[in-house]
């Protein structure tokens, strides 16, 4: 995307999606020219795809609106980065609703993790997370701070760069680094990312009403299937909609996936997610928390699969009946990556009957944004 049609959409979503809430504070209802001018230039970021070594790759590459702001291309299990051949060990996260992703912490009292960007939280708040694609050697494959620097020096967008940090931001590569990061992060802190426009929003609010069948879903999943323990439906008490995650980990016993290229590599190889956060290993808890992996929002769910944290699953009816008959019918799921820290309590055995299990994915589709939009 060239820089002005970029200036020009942004500044139009920005005037009409005004900033989300996110957990640094409250939401902004009315952003300053600083915040506008940083959202405009976060999203010339996000779009431009000479910024990685090759050209060709940029954030959107993996994370699309049509998409739920994961990847586009459902036809691999995980992303393959801008090297050709080259892909990542998991399954790309929405960037959907991440404003609202608290920072990383562990819970004294409840005894667990929380919070936290990536699959395994590693990055703490969104700037952390922005921080981390340009250099990951499978992702926008960079070999240093300077030369993706470099790159933005040389962007048409280079002069809002200067506009908002100073004439000198690009002489110091690491606080360049760290300006731009935060420039990303305040484009995904836009209610571009988090609208709350799905028919389920327009449900709660009383405008639409739900089919039988979606109706029915949603019991079920407020229920018997107690799918809100973890994906809670309802606003919180600052008023925010439902999010649809409570941000917490869990190891839901999904078998590997020997469709990930790592396995050609490595038949041993093992993904062991929470526990090889640098925090968790700080914090001596690696063994509890091994195959565990943060809570996803269900929001725009029916755009973004493949599913689970290695794409497992292709549909969410194969999701669903996953969770409902883990432990009732394992030979056709077979045995956990990791299976030692496996959550027995509140899955693999909900008694659900297909017509319910089919309900629940209805109910699901209804939390995809833009619901009714022309």
């Amino acid at each position: 995307m060239n820089f002005s049609t970029s200036l020009t959409l942004a500044l139009s979503t920005t005037a009409i999606f005004l900033f989300s809430g996110c957990n640094e504070g409250a939401p902004v209802d009315t952003p300053t020219s600083t915040e506008t001018d940083l959202a405009t230039l976060g999203e010339a970021l996000f779009f431009d795809t000479n910024l990685s070594e090759p050209t060709g790759q940029s954030c959107a590459s993996c994370h699309t609106a049509a998409s739920g702001f994961a990847d586009p291309d459902s036809n691999f299990s995980t992303s393959e980065g801008v090297v050709a051949g080259q892909f990542g060990t998991r399954n790309t996260p929405t960037a959907a609703y991440a404003a609202f992703v608290p920072a990383f912490a562990y819970d004294v009292v409840e005894g667990l993790y929380t919070g936290g960007q990536f699959l395994d939280g590693r990055a703490s708040l969104l700037e952390d997370q922005a921080k981390g694609p340009p250099l990951n050697p499978v992702e926008m494959h960079n070999p240093n701070k300077a030369s993706y620097v470099a790159k933005v020096a040389a962007a048409s967008y280079a002069p809002l760069v200067k506009k908002i940090f100073g004439l000198n931001v690009f002489e110091d590569p690491e606080a360049g680094y760290e300006k731009i990061a935060r420039a990303i992060a305040v484009y995904e802190r836009t209610k571009v990312f988090s609208p709350f426009s799905s028919k389920f929003d327009l449900y709660i609010k009383g405008k639409v009403t739900l089919s039988p069948q979606e109706m029915e879903g949603l019991t079920l999943f407020e229920g018997k299937a107690q799918c809100v323990a973890c994906h809670p439906t309802r606003p919180t008490e600052d008023g925010t909609p439902g999010l649809f995650t409570d941000f917490t980990y869990d190891n839901l016993g999904v078998p590997k996936n020997r469709a990930i290229p790592a396995y050609a590599k490595d038949e041993n190889f093992i993904d062991i997610g929470l526990a090889g956060n640098p925090k968790v290993i700080a914090d001596g808890r690696v063994t509890e928390n091994r195959g565990k992996f943060k809570v996803s929002t269900l929001r725009n769910i029916a755009l973004t699969g493949p599913y689970m944290h290695n794409g497992i699953f292709k549909t969410l009816k194969e999701v669903v009946s996953f969770y409902n008959t883990r432990d009732t019918n394992q030979s056709r799921w077979g045995v956990a990556e990791i299976p030692e820290t496996v959550n027995h309590t509140e899955l693999g055995n909900l008694g659900l009957s297909d017509k319910e299990e089919d309900a629940i994915v209805a109910f699901l589709q209804t939390l995809t944004d833009g619901y009714g939009a022309k």
